[in-house]
């Protein structure tokens, strides 16, 4: 079957699209968790001005080549996550470059960027580079598994690798979506995606508050803003693939803004609630609570 090439320039909208709505909910989301904390936040606007800036900075400072390829391996994870999945559900504009068997290759995205990460984390030169490493990737794949369960019993329980056809076996109703067919499913994959967006409570890897060292500040310059922009681009694409595989996709425009912003919620309330764990307790949660749904979901499929 011959590419269709017209698929590119609407593949290049979606990312256009899908990179504004990540900055406004990354700005939208920071603002909430401040009202919470009874602070104001920082402006709509503010993730802009700082990815515009730093764009265009430059720097002499070297680490070796892994270090700098870390970011552009993070940005790819994050793209290409976003390319190969369906956004809109029958929309041919808005179908990216998906293909029959897809969520395979999703599965592989979602993890690249964590591992390009870590190569780059490793040649900073930072004595301490190796125990974040280790800590994060612990943490990373632990809460990944009950997610990768999930997705199994989905595809077990729809005989089917493709996004599109499991969003096509969800319609007729919200009481077809995995939510309702699959709860068990669903909530592993919604107890891993807590981990997975490095929210608080599970964000001490990273923990930009407490801790002077890491990728936040370590990176500078343009490859600073590579991960800014993935950082708008990572959360939503991995959020698209949960509403394809659980909450039914989304027909237009607006019904993808409205789900997204309500998964994105989950997050976001989850952190402001509950402290911080430390990485241990954060692997000990996940192998208690999130992994036996997710072995529990697929006996039962």
């Amino acid at each position: 079957m011959p590419f269709d090439w017209m698929k590119i320039p609407y593949s290049l909208l979606t990312l256009f699209i899908v990179v504004n709505y990540g900055f406004f909910l990354n700005a939208l989301i920071q603002k909430m968790g401040a009202r919470a904390g009874r602070r104001y936040g920082i402006p709509i606007w503010q993730n802009y001005v700082d990815m515009i800036k730093n764009y265009g900075l430059r720097s002499s400072i070297t680490h070796g080549a892994m270090f700098y390829l870390g970011p552009v391996f993070r940005l790819s994870g994050g793209v290409g996550l976003l390319l190969f999945v369906p956004t809109i559900y029958g929309s041919y504009m808005f179908s990216n470059l998906s293909f029959a068997g897809d969520l395979i290759l999703a599965l592989y995205f979602i993890f690249f960027g964590t591992l390009g990460m870590a190569l780059g984390a490793g040649e900073s030169g930072h004595p301490h580079a190796a125990i974040g490493v280790s800590r994060g990737l612990a943490q990373v794949s632990t809460a990944e598994l009950p997610f990768a369960l999930a997705v199994f019993a989905v595809a077990l329980q729809y005989q089917t690798l493709s996004v599109t056809e499991i969003v096509a076996a969800q319609q007729g109703g919200f009481l077809q979506w995995t939510l309702f067919t699959n709860p068990l499913a669903v909530a592993a994959a919604m107890l891993g995606f807590l981990g997975s967006m490095m929210r608080p409570p599970f964000d001490v890897v990273i923990a930009p508050q407490e801790i002077p060292i890491g990728p936040p500040t370590e990176y500078h310059s343009a490859y600073l803003a590579l991960m800014q922009t993935n950082r708008a681009i990572f959360p939503i694409a991995k959020i698209v693939i949960y509403m394809n595989l659980f909450f039914g996709g989304a027909s237009d425009w607006p019904t993808f803004f409205f789900k997204v912003f309500l998964i994105y919620l989950w997050s976001a309330f989850v952190g402001v609630v509950f402290p911080r764990f430390r990485v241990e307790q954060s692997i000990r949660w996940f192998l208690i609570w999130a992994v036996p749904l997710g072995i529990l979901s697929i006996i039962l499929v």
